[in-house]
């Protein structure tokens, strides 16, 4: 069977693609993703992604985390935003997490509609990630959830990454996979100094979250893989 990888650069696009038949990676590396999959590896029961900060205060009664992020910082009253400090061990195990942000759970909300299924993709977990979709027999969709609905370079980095990875296991890739392959294979060497370009970066720095960058960009300390499941997100069970 002939399987395909193409990369969304932008959730604006994402009606350009036919994902029914598709598994949907959704990125949002600087720090949606990247804390999703540390929540869920560090034991949280699930994660559930609302589209609006409104949305979380309908959980506010079940005894869940509420978490909150806009334009990079904690929505005030609430437990937390989306760094991935937030998402120890010692806060989460046990726990379920009701979040939103500004560009992740928009994305995951856009793909959840017509998706085959959706999963969750980080350098966290990058090598568990495209070990799982190594052995699918579905196509790939890689959705960059940018910024605000732009092309953004950290979540293309990661995209390239993946395609870099499953290049030998697919045999066709788009346009926007090419690229993102080849923007890759010019920062895999030190990520965080490429990316000192990005504007995200920057927004990022006026916050002084520098360590969370640095986190995010760590390879492979997470073997869980998100899997959106009706409205939550839990741990993908070995073998499904």
């Amino acid at each position: 069977m002939q399987k395909s990888i193409e990369v969304c650069l932008t959730p604006a696009l994402l009606d350009l693609y036919s994902i029914e038949d598709r598994v949907v990676v959704v990125i949002d590396v600087l720090r949606a993703t990247s804390s999703m999959v540390y929540g869920i590896d560090n034991g949280a029961t699930a994660i559930i992604p609302v589209a609006q900060v409104e949305d979380c205060l309908n959980y506010a009664n079940e005894g869940f985390l509420l978490a909150a992020e806009r334009n990079g910082e904690v929505v005030e009253g609430y437990d937390f935003g989306n760094s991935p400090f937030s998402y120890s061990r010692e806060k989460v195990n046990g726990k379920t997490i009701v979040l939103t942000t500004t560009n992740g759970t928009k994305a995951l909300h856009l793909a959840r509609n017509r998706a085959h299924q959706v999963v969750i993709g980080s350098f966290l977990n990058l090598e568990a990630l495209c070990n799982y979709l190594r052995v699918q027999d579905k196509g790939v969709l890689l959705l960059c959830a940018g910024w605000k609905d732009k092309f953004n370079l950290e979540d293309t980095l990661f995209a390239g990454a993946v395609v870099r990875e499953l290049r030998k296991d697919f045999t066709h890739f788009d346009d926007s996979s090419v690229a993102a392959e080849d923007l890759y294979a010019l920062a895999k060497d030190d990520l965080r100094n490429y990316l000192h370009k990005s504007s995200h970066s920057h927004r990022l720095a006026q916050l002084n979250i520098e360590e969370d960058v640095k986190f995010c960009l760590q390879l492979n300390i997470c073997t869980t893989i998100p899997v959106l499941i009706g409205d939550s997100l839990v741990a993908l069970e070995v073998g499904a």
